[in-house]
């Protein structure tokens, strides 16, 4: 019974050595990793102390370590969702670009979708700005390849859908093939602030540009002194830029300016400051705002009036460029009335 009792007591104590040996194993494997990273930490540390030091540095500060450190965990989460990417390519996978109407992706993000807005019977007034800047055909795709700038006509449908003006815009179209048609819109004065706030909910859908500008059909682009103002304010997220103005609310059914709801305006009757109506651009967020609040963003009489109220209460910047002041024709203007 002596020796049983011996040999269970030394079985015993075999397994806890052979535990305890096995916790030591592993400890040691945990401990040098750690010691490994710590030593390649350093390594880094003291390379980047010897940069320091040559430029005259007498020592790197904490705030600089803690960059240092950062920076090398960046690197290795860098590394990683690039073996992720290389994966996923290789099983068929790929990254989401916009594409053109013939499938072809495109390389370069537009600077500016243009919107023209036109009339039914406005076809001579579209002929001239074909011909005036914004081109057609092949021309017309060089200035979005080259410039990154899209221009379309907007224009909705007529009262009576389906007629002869509707027919006319389509065959149109079908030649030119530069037209976004709102079909939600009727081409009527009432429906002009509808219309606007349709074609930056459709272009930002449409197209990821940088900016989305409104402008009319009887005016003068000028693309390179539009893409040089606007390269400007690519750091500003939510710009809202144009000829900026504020004026008197008229109140008179008889006056041309006439605005039904003028009492919402104050007792002085003057409208808050927004741009003027024949030019102006709206950044990619703005654009995505008011494509997402399209039901509940309330339009007034004119379009300029409108837009200028959906950004009333953001925060946004709003930028008085006088090159979008239409009226007054320079070398370095953005647009000119024709």
């Amino acid at each position: 019974m002596a020796r049983k009792g011996s040999s269970m007591r030394l079985t015993s104590s075999r397994v806890s050595s052979l535990l305890i040996s096995m916790f030591a194993t592993f400890a040691s494997f945990y401990v040098a990793g750690r010691l490994w990273q710590e030593s390649q930490t350093r390594v880094h540390l003291i390379k980047e102390l010897d940069r320091v030091t040559e430029q005259g540095k007498s020592a790197i500060s904490v705030d600089d370590t803690l960059k240092i450190i950062a920076c090398r965990e960046q690197e290795k989460t860098l590394a990683a969702l690039e073996i992720q990417l290389s994966a996923a390519r290789q099983e068929g996978f790929v990254s989401k670009h916009p594409k053109h109407t013939d499938g072809t992706e495109t390389k370069k993000r537009p600077l500016v979708v243009i919107g023209i807005m036109t009339s039914l019977g406005n076809k001579k007034k579209r002929y001239a700005v074909r011909q005036a800047w914004m081109g057609t055909g092949a021309s017309l795709k060089k200035i979005e390849t080259e410039k990154g700038v899209i221009a379309r006509f907007v224009i909705g449908r007529s009262v009576n859908k389906g007629d002869s003006m509707d027919k006319s815009i389509d065959a149109e179209n079908s030649q030119t093939d530069d037209f976004i048609i709102l079909d939600d819109v009727v081409e009527a004065p009432e429906e002009a602030s509808k219309k606007v706030k349709l074609f930056f909910a459709y272009a930002a859908e449409r197209w990821d540009a940088q900016f989305y500008a409104k402008s009319i059909d009887n005016i003068y682009v000028n693309i390179d002194a539009l893409g040089s103002t606007l390269a400007a304010h690519l750091e500003n997220p939510r710009a809202y830029i144009g000829c900026m103005k504020s004026g008197e609310v008229f109140s008179e059914p008889n006056q041309k300016w006439y605005e039904p709801e003028w009492w919402k305006f104050g007792d002085k009757k003057a409208y808050f400051r927004h741009a003027y109506g024949e030019m102006y651009v709206i950044t990619h967020a703005l654009a995505r705002f008011v494509s997402i609040n399209r039901d509940i963003l309330h339009s007034y009489a004119h379009d300029d009036v409108s837009t200028g109220s959906w950004f009333v209460g953001l925060d946004v910047k709003h930028v008085d460029e006088g090159k979008f002041c239409c009226s007054a024709w320079s070398s370095e203007a953005i647009c000119a009335g024709v």
